[in-house]
C-alpha cells in the first residue's frame, strides 16, 4: 500500500526534503524540473529527493529503489552535473551504458538517462550563463562538444573525488534532525567551493562513449519505442517492429539491453503500465472503469493485467485508484490555493 509522501521546506535554509512511495509523486516534486520517471523494474517504489539552494546554484541528493527511465530537460538554458553515489548495475546516459566514476553531464540539453534499483545520485544545477561567465573570468577552455549534449564523461581520478566531496557537504551540514541556518556568508562561500570543483572538472572532462555507435543504438532505441507505444490499443508483433527499424530480434534486443537495461517487451509493458497508473490517479470519466483504461493502454487480458499491475506496483489497480479517489479532495484545495 502506498504511504503518503512528505514534503518539507525550509526558506530559512534553503532546504527542501521531500519522501514518497509513487514515482510520479516523487518526480513531481524534484523542483522546477520538467521531467517523467517510467518505473521499469517491478516492486513498491521508495524515492527521497533533498535539495539545498544556494544564491546562484542547486546541490541535490535523489535516491530511487526502482529502476527508472528518466526523460525531459531540466529547463532552460540549465546545466546539470552529478555523479552517482549508490546502486548496483549500470547506468544508461543518452543511449550509452557507463560505470561507477564517470561526470553525468546535461549541458542545456534533453535528459534521457536510466538508472538502476537502489540507485542514488548527487549532483549540481546552474545556469550555462554562469558557467561560461566564470570560464572566461579564470580563462578555462571548456570542451568544445559539451554543449546541448547529455554525456558520460571521464574525468582524473582525483579532481572527480574533490567534486564528490564538495557535494557530499549537503549531507554532513544537514544530516541531523536541527538544521541551523546558514549565514550568508557561509552560503557564499559553499558555492564558491562547489563552482571551483566544476571549473576544476570540466576542462578536463573527455566523452567515455563511441558517439557514433551509440547514436545508432540510440536512434533504433527511439524508433522502436515510437511505433510501440504510439498506438497502444492496437495488437503490434515484435516482428512488426524489427521491419519497421531495420533490426532482427537479436540486434533489437541487445540495443534495448545497452540503451534501456532491459528487452524490448518487458519495456512496452513497463511504459503501458506505468501510463495506466497515471490514468487512474488522473480525474476521468466516472464512467470508465479499471478495465476500460486498461484496455485503451492494450490490455485485454484483465485477470493477466491485474497480476502484471500488482508485480510491477506492489498493489491491485483497484488500490490506486481508490486512494486516488481519497486524495481528490486535497488535491483540489492544493490547486485552487496556486490559482
Amino acid at each position: 500500500m502506498s504511504l503518503s509522501p512528505t514534503h518539507r521546506a525550509d526558506v530559512s535554509t534553503g532546504l527542501v526534503q521531500t519522501t514518497s512511495t509513487d514515482v510520479d509523486e516523487h518526480c513531481a516534486k524534484l523542483g522546477g524540473w520538467r521531467l517523467t520517471y517510467d518505473q521499469i523494474s517491478a516492486g513498491a517504489f521508495r524515492g527521497s529527493f533533498t535539495q539545498l539552494s544556494l544564491p546562484q546554484l542547486d546541490v541535490f541528493h535523489e535516491v530511487t529503489s526502482q529502476q527508472v527511465r528518466q526523460h525531459g530537460e531540466l529547463g532552460r538554458g540549465c546545466c546539470g552535473l552529478a555523479v552517482r553515489c549508490g546502486g548496483d548495475g549500470p547506468v544508461n546516459v543518452n543511449g550509452s551504458g557507463v560505470t561507477h566514476n564517470v561526470l553525468i553531464v546535461s549541458f542545456d540539453a534533453e535528459i534521457d538517462i536510466c538508472t538502476p534499483p537502489g540507485f542514488a545520485l548527487r549532483g549540481v544545477t546552474l545556469s550555462v550563463q554562469l558557467i561560461d561567465e566564470i570560464a572566461n573570468k579564470l580563462a578555462i577552455e571548456l570542451p568544445r562538444d559539451l554543449r546541448h549534449r547529455m554525456r558520460a564523461l571521464s574525468a582524473p581520478a582525483d579532481v572527480l573525488a574533490r567534486f564528490r566531496a564538495a557535494l557530499a557537504t549537503i549531507d554532513r551540514l544537514y544530516g541531523a534532525e536541527v538544521k541551523l541556518p546558514l549565514s550568508a556568508a557561509s552560503r557564499e562561500a559553499l558555492q564558491d567551493s562547489m563552482l571551483l570543483a566544476i571549473t576544476d572538472l570540466l576542462p578536463d572532462a573527455r566523452p567515455c562513449d563511441d558517439t557514433r555507435s551509440t547514436a545508432t543504438r540510440k536512434r533504433i532505441v527511439d524508433r522502436a519505442c515510437d511505433m510501440m507505444l504510439a498506438s497502444a490499443d492496437q495488437p503490434i508483433s515484435l516482428l512488426d517492429v524489427c521491419k519497421a527499424v531495420g533490426a532482427s530480434r537479436r540486434k533489437l534486443s541487445y540495443c534495448f539491453q545497452d540503451v534501456l537495461g532491459t528487452s524490448p517487451l518487458a519495456y512496452w509493458r513497463a511504459v503501458r503500465l506505468n501510463r495506466v497508473r497515471r490514468d487512474l490517479k488522473a480525474p476521468h470519466d466516472p464512467r470508465d472503469g479499471i478495465y476500460d483504461i486498461a484496455v485503451r493502454h492494450g490490455f485485454w487480458h484483465f485477470s493477466q493485467f491485474s497480476l502484471d499491475y500488482k508485480r510491477h506496483f506492489a498493489e491491485l489497480p483497484s488500490e490506486t485508484l481508490r486512494r486516488a479517489r481519497m486524495d481528490a479532495p486535497a488535491r483540489l484545495r492544493q490547486n485552487s490555493l496556486h490559482h
